[in-house]
Protein backbone atom coordinates (compact mmCIF):
# COMPACT_ATOMS: atom_id res chain seq x y z
CA UNK A 1 0.00 0.00 0.00
CA UNK A 2 1.76 3.32 -1.03
CA UNK A 3 2.39 5.89 2.03
CA UNK A 4 0.89 9.37 1.75
CA UNK A 5 3.73 12.15 2.78
CA UNK A 6 2.64 13.87 6.15
CA UNK A 7 2.26 17.38 3.48
CA UNK A 8 -0.21 15.24 1.47
CA UNK A 9 -1.98 14.18 5.23
CA UNK A 10 -2.00 18.22 6.42
CA UNK A 11 -3.49 19.28 2.88
CA UNK A 12 -6.45 16.62 2.89
CA UNK A 13 -6.58 17.17 6.33
CA UNK A 14 -7.33 21.28 4.87
CA UNK A 15 -9.14 20.09 2.18
CA UNK A 16 -11.76 18.36 3.73
CA UNK A 17 -14.28 15.72 2.04
CA UNK A 18 -12.70 15.36 -2.16
CA UNK A 19 -16.59 15.48 -2.74
CA UNK A 20 -17.87 18.72 -1.37
CA UNK A 21 -18.31 20.98 -3.96
CA UNK A 22 -17.05 24.44 -3.54
CA UNK A 23 -17.94 28.22 -4.73
CA UNK A 24 -15.22 29.41 -6.96
CA UNK A 25 -13.46 32.07 -4.07
CA UNK A 26 -13.67 29.35 -1.36
CA UNK A 27 -12.12 26.68 -3.46
CA UNK A 28 -9.02 28.88 -4.03
CA UNK A 29 -8.91 29.69 -0.70
CA UNK A 30 -8.76 26.17 0.06
CA UNK A 31 -5.65 25.31 -2.16
CA UNK A 32 -4.12 28.09 -1.94
CA UNK A 33 -3.71 27.04 2.26
CA UNK A 34 -2.94 23.80 0.66
CA UNK A 35 -0.32 25.66 -0.91
CA UNK A 36 1.03 27.12 2.36
CA UNK A 37 2.07 23.53 3.80
CA UNK A 38 5.77 22.98 3.76
CA UNK A 39 7.90 20.38 2.34
CA UNK A 40 9.41 18.54 5.16
CA UNK A 41 11.76 16.89 3.75
CA UNK A 42 15.43 17.60 2.85
CA UNK A 43 18.56 16.42 0.61
CA UNK A 44 21.41 13.85 1.74
CA UNK A 45 23.39 16.50 2.12
CA UNK A 46 21.05 17.80 5.00
CA UNK A 47 19.97 20.81 2.88
CA UNK A 48 16.25 21.82 3.02
CA UNK A 49 14.09 21.84 0.37
CA UNK A 50 12.78 24.75 -1.79
CA UNK A 51 8.97 25.29 -2.03
CA UNK A 52 8.17 27.02 -5.39
CA UNK A 53 5.64 29.38 -6.24
CA UNK A 54 2.77 26.34 -7.46
CA UNK A 55 0.89 26.29 -10.49
CA UNK A 56 -2.92 26.52 -9.74
CA UNK A 57 -4.54 24.55 -12.45
CA UNK A 58 -8.08 24.25 -13.80
CA UNK A 59 -9.85 20.64 -15.39
CA UNK A 60 -12.73 20.35 -16.25
CA UNK A 61 -14.58 17.04 -17.27
CA UNK A 62 -16.89 18.16 -20.31
CA UNK A 63 -19.88 16.46 -21.55
CA UNK A 64 -18.72 15.60 -25.10
CA UNK A 65 -18.03 12.59 -26.93
CA UNK A 66 -13.92 13.33 -28.09
CA UNK A 67 -14.11 10.87 -30.74
CA UNK A 68 -16.24 12.94 -32.51
CA UNK A 69 -14.46 15.36 -34.64
CA UNK A 70 -18.02 18.19 -33.93
CA UNK A 71 -17.54 17.65 -30.72
CA UNK A 72 -13.71 18.50 -30.32
CA UNK A 73 -12.89 21.95 -28.67
CA UNK A 74 -9.83 23.75 -29.35
CA UNK A 75 -8.70 27.82 -29.25
CA UNK A 76 -6.92 30.20 -27.35
CA UNK A 77 -7.60 32.29 -24.45
CA UNK A 78 -5.77 35.37 -22.57
CA UNK A 79 -6.25 35.57 -18.74
CA UNK A 80 -7.25 38.96 -16.78
CA UNK A 81 -4.27 38.47 -14.88
CA UNK A 82 -2.15 36.33 -16.52
CA UNK A 83 -0.49 33.19 -15.44
CA UNK A 84 2.84 34.22 -14.20
CA UNK A 85 4.53 32.26 -16.91
CA UNK A 86 6.52 33.66 -19.69
CA UNK A 87 6.53 32.12 -22.50
CA UNK A 88 9.50 31.83 -25.65
CA UNK A 89 7.60 32.52 -28.76
CA UNK A 90 8.73 32.33 -32.34
CA UNK A 91 7.71 33.92 -35.48
CA UNK A 92 6.82 33.01 -38.54
CA UNK A 93 6.86 35.62 -40.98
CA UNK A 94 9.57 37.96 -43.53
CA UNK A 95 10.66 41.99 -43.85
CA UNK A 96 9.32 44.23 -41.97
CA UNK A 97 6.91 41.85 -39.96
CA UNK A 98 10.02 39.91 -38.65
CA UNK A 99 11.32 42.72 -37.09
CA UNK A 100 7.80 43.95 -35.47
CA UNK A 101 8.01 40.83 -34.26
CA UNK A 102 11.38 40.78 -32.96
CA UNK A 103 10.15 44.09 -31.09
CA UNK A 104 7.03 42.35 -29.53
CA UNK A 105 9.30 40.12 -27.89
CA UNK A 106 9.82 37.07 -30.35
CA UNK A 107 13.00 35.35 -29.05
CA UNK A 108 13.44 34.76 -33.16
CA UNK A 109 11.25 35.66 -36.46
CA UNK A 110 12.00 34.85 -39.60
CA UNK A 111 10.69 32.77 -42.77
CA UNK A 112 13.63 30.50 -44.40
CA UNK A 113 16.30 30.96 -42.06
CA UNK A 114 13.90 29.60 -39.19
CA UNK A 115 12.58 26.97 -41.06
CA UNK A 116 16.31 25.68 -41.50
CA UNK A 117 17.12 26.29 -37.51
CA UNK A 118 14.24 24.11 -36.11
CA UNK A 119 14.86 21.28 -39.28
CA UNK A 120 18.10 21.31 -37.98
CA UNK A 121 16.94 20.69 -34.18
CA UNK A 122 16.38 23.54 -32.83
CA UNK A 123 13.70 24.13 -30.57
CA UNK A 124 14.14 26.29 -27.54
CA UNK A 125 10.61 28.20 -27.71
CA UNK A 126 7.16 27.15 -26.23
CA UNK A 127 5.04 28.62 -28.88
CA UNK A 128 5.06 29.47 -32.69
CA UNK A 129 3.13 32.04 -34.30
CA UNK A 130 3.10 32.38 -37.95
CA UNK A 131 1.20 35.12 -41.37
CA UNK A 132 -0.84 32.95 -43.11
CA UNK A 133 1.32 33.79 -46.11
CA UNK A 134 4.15 31.76 -44.99
CA UNK A 135 2.16 28.52 -44.23
CA UNK A 136 2.79 26.63 -46.89
CA UNK A 137 6.54 27.29 -46.31
CA UNK A 138 6.66 25.82 -42.63
CA UNK A 139 3.79 22.81 -43.29
CA UNK A 140 7.06 20.84 -43.99
CA UNK A 141 7.53 21.11 -40.02
CA UNK A 142 3.91 19.88 -39.32
CA UNK A 143 5.93 16.41 -38.18
CA UNK A 144 8.08 17.96 -35.98
CA UNK A 145 6.39 20.72 -34.47
CA UNK A 146 3.12 19.20 -34.24
CA UNK A 147 3.53 16.23 -31.83
CA UNK A 148 5.07 19.00 -29.21
CA UNK A 149 1.65 21.34 -30.00
CA UNK A 150 4.33 23.81 -31.57
CA UNK A 151 2.64 24.07 -35.14
CA UNK A 152 1.34 27.31 -35.93
CA UNK A 153 -3.09 27.02 -36.67
CA UNK A 154 -5.49 29.08 -37.24
CA UNK A 155 -7.99 27.16 -34.99
CA UNK A 156 -5.87 27.89 -32.03
CA UNK A 157 -5.33 31.83 -33.04
CA UNK A 158 -1.79 31.12 -34.04
CA UNK A 159 -1.75 31.93 -37.59
CA UNK A 160 -2.69 35.80 -38.19
CA UNK A 161 -1.87 38.42 -40.00
CA UNK A 162 -1.07 40.34 -36.85
CA UNK A 163 2.03 38.48 -35.93
CA UNK A 164 3.51 41.43 -33.08
CA UNK A 165 0.03 41.63 -31.32
CA UNK A 166 0.26 37.68 -31.47
CA UNK A 167 3.42 37.47 -30.03
CA UNK A 168 2.81 39.46 -27.40
CA UNK A 169 -0.20 38.01 -26.13
CA UNK A 170 1.74 34.33 -26.27
CA UNK A 171 4.62 36.18 -24.59
CA UNK A 172 2.50 36.71 -21.64
CA UNK A 173 0.99 33.69 -21.48
CA UNK A 174 -1.95 33.50 -24.01
CA UNK A 175 -2.96 30.13 -23.38
CA UNK A 176 -3.77 27.43 -26.14
CA UNK A 177 -5.82 24.30 -25.02
CA UNK A 178 -7.86 21.33 -26.53
CA UNK A 179 -9.79 18.55 -25.09
CA UNK A 180 -8.13 15.36 -23.98
CA UNK A 181 -9.33 11.99 -25.27
CA UNK A 182 -11.02 12.22 -21.87
CA UNK A 183 -13.11 14.73 -23.04
CA UNK A 184 -11.01 16.75 -20.17
CA UNK A 185 -9.31 20.23 -20.59
CA UNK A 186 -6.56 21.65 -17.79
CA UNK A 187 -5.64 25.00 -18.36
CA UNK A 188 -3.12 27.21 -15.48
CA UNK A 189 -4.76 29.77 -13.98
CA UNK A 190 -2.32 31.62 -12.21
CA UNK A 191 0.43 31.30 -9.02
CA UNK A 192 -0.24 30.51 -5.62
CA UNK A 193 0.76 33.92 -4.51
CA UNK A 194 -1.59 35.34 -6.87
CA UNK A 195 -4.68 36.89 -4.85
CA UNK A 196 -7.25 35.46 -4.58
CA UNK A 197 -9.46 37.80 -6.12
CA UNK A 198 -7.30 37.86 -8.77
CA UNK A 199 -6.83 33.64 -9.20
CA UNK A 200 -10.82 33.89 -9.15
CA UNK A 201 -11.09 36.22 -11.89
CA UNK A 202 -9.34 33.98 -13.93
CA UNK A 203 -10.97 31.03 -13.30
CA UNK A 204 -14.54 32.72 -13.84
CA UNK A 205 -12.72 33.83 -17.38
CA UNK A 206 -11.74 30.70 -18.54
CA UNK A 207 -15.15 28.97 -17.43
CA UNK A 208 -17.32 31.19 -19.25
CA UNK A 209 -14.73 30.86 -22.59
CA UNK A 210 -14.83 27.39 -22.17
CA UNK A 211 -18.86 27.65 -22.16
CA UNK A 212 -19.50 29.92 -24.80
CA UNK A 213 -17.61 26.90 -26.84
CA UNK A 214 -20.34 24.12 -26.21
CA UNK A 215 -20.37 22.14 -29.53
CA UNK A 216 -23.94 22.21 -31.05
CA UNK A 217 -23.35 18.50 -31.16
CA UNK A 218 -22.83 18.00 -27.24
CA UNK A 219 -25.79 17.17 -24.96
CA UNK A 220 -27.05 17.29 -21.84
CA UNK A 221 -25.12 18.66 -18.83
CA UNK A 222 -21.71 20.37 -20.42
CA UNK A 223 -19.36 20.89 -17.74
CA UNK A 224 -19.90 17.71 -15.23
CA UNK A 225 -17.33 18.51 -13.30
CA UNK A 226 -14.18 21.13 -12.77
CA UNK A 227 -11.72 21.17 -10.09
CA UNK A 228 -8.48 22.69 -8.68
CA UNK A 229 -5.73 21.72 -7.66
CA UNK A 230 -2.25 23.34 -7.06
CA UNK A 231 1.14 21.35 -8.44
CA UNK A 232 1.68 19.43 -4.94
CA UNK A 233 -1.68 19.52 -3.35
CA UNK A 234 -4.95 17.49 -3.73
CA UNK A 235 -7.70 18.70 -5.94
CA UNK A 236 -10.74 20.58 -4.66
CA UNK A 237 -14.27 19.82 -6.90
CA UNK A 238 -15.29 23.76 -8.04
CA UNK A 239 -19.23 24.71 -8.04
CA UNK A 240 -19.16 27.04 -11.33
CA UNK A 241 -23.19 27.02 -11.61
Amino acid sequence: MPVKSVRYRKQCGIRGLAKDSLPITEAVDKVKEMAEVKSNRTYKNGKKRKDADQTLELVMHLGIDPKQADQMIRGSLSLPHGTGTVKKVVAFCEGELAEQAKAAGAVEAGSDELIAKITGGWMDFDVSVAHPSVMGKIAKLGRLLGPQGKMPSPKAGTVTPDVATAVREYSAGRLEYRNDSGGNIHLPVGKASFTTESLTENIEAVVSHIQKSKPVAAKGTFMKRVCLSGTWTPAVTVDVG
